[in-house]
């Protein structure tokens, strides 16, 4: 596995795992890799600042985490790190839970694709048995759906199709 900081052409920056860097640009070349923020596509890898432990005879014990010399824009505001390791590690372990609370939901959830704001729509006007569902929808489809009072909500993550995982 290998950690990628991403930044879209709205200089949102995000941080996404894949199994190798083939991975992350095999799915970049086929538009699956999206900004979380906007979901734009237009997203390249973004500079990282690396974990670099203290010396040997310097150790405090604690592990230095990986701190961005930039804001993180997050749902209209602004987080950034204050460039204390634990701050930044307390970040990381946050948003560790909502991959993983994310993850969990996802498990009873079924994947419509671009299939989602019909799907939804029709469970809301009782077309459809209603169950758990996630798939794709630009904002302005989103905002349709919201102003009509079906209860959606967007992912913090990005999710691949599953035809698209190994």
């Amino acid at each position: 596995m290998i950690v990628f900081d991403l930044k879209c052409e709205n200089a949102h920056v995000f941080e996404v795992w894949f199994g190798s860097s083939q991975s992350y640009e095999d799915q970049k070349a086929r538009n699956l890799v999206a900004c979380p923020i906007c979901q734009s596509s237009s997203v390249e890898k973004a500079v990282m600042a690396p974990a670099v432990g203290a010396k040997g005879n310097r150790s405090t014990g604690k592990s230095l985490a990986t701190v961005k010399s930039e804001p993180v824009e997050t749902t209209g505001k602004s987080v950034a790190t204050s460039g204390n390791p634990e701050d930044a590690a307390k970040i990381k372990a946050l948003m560790g839970a909502l991959a993983t609370a994310q993850a969990k939901a996802l498990e009873k959830s079924d994947w419509v694709g671009k299939d989602f704001a019909k799907r939804a729509r029709a469970m809301h006007y009782g077309e459809e048995n209603h169950r758990p569902i996630h798939g794709q929808s630009d904002a302005e489809e989103a905002q349709s759906l919201a102003d009509e009072g079906v209860n959606i909500a967007p992912l913090p993550f990005p999710v691949l199709p599953p035809e698209a995982k190994n």
